[in-house]
């Protein structure tokens, strides 16, 4: 079984940062991620999606340290529940990621700002190969390819 996300998005603002009873840090990180898309008219239209990103111990500290808001990061960790009574003794539910890694990939400070990408019309073999704007991000490996088999082989591993 796998529970794994991977966010990328902006900082809505400064983390939360908190020392609990038992001397741990934890940070609460606002992160808003956009979908840019064509309505039907033909327009673009952008939908902003938040999400509450929490960070434990050295990295709530790291968080604390180093991120701010407008900041672009990119985020894993792990989607949880968490029931919780609020001040009225109402039940309430919330859907965190706590985080176990993440990387800033550029700040709002006059650098660039990737939050106004919209999708190039291009076709997807072209827009796959034009190189990454930074190296923020390490290259993947390049797949090798599969060894092709005989006419009479790929024939009989038909599934009908």
């Amino acid at each position: 079984m796998v529970n794994r996300v991977i966010l990328i998005g902006n900082l809505g603002a400064d983390p939360e940062v908190r020392t609990l009873e038992n001397g741990a840090m934890v940070a609460k990180i606002r992160l808003a991620t956009n979908e840019n898309y064509k309505d039907k008219s033909g327009e673009w239209q952008s939908q902003t999606e938040w999400h509450d990103v929490i960070a434990w111990r050295n990295l709530a500290e790291r968080a604390q340290s180093t991120l701010s808001k407008g900041a672009q990061i990119y985020v894993e960790g792990k989607l949880t529940h968490r029931l919780w009574d609020d001040q009225n003794g109402n039940k309430r539910k919330t859907s965190e990621v706590v985080a176990n890694y993440f990387r800033i990939i550029n700040k709002r400070d006059g650098g660039s700002n990737s939050s106004n990408y919209f999708p190039s019309e291009e076709p997807a073999s072209m827009a796959a190969s034009a190189p990454p704007s930074g190296d923020s991000m390490p290259s993947p490996k390049p797949e090798q390819p599969e060894p092709v088999a005989s006419s009479t082989e790929a024939e009989d591993d038909l599934p009908f």
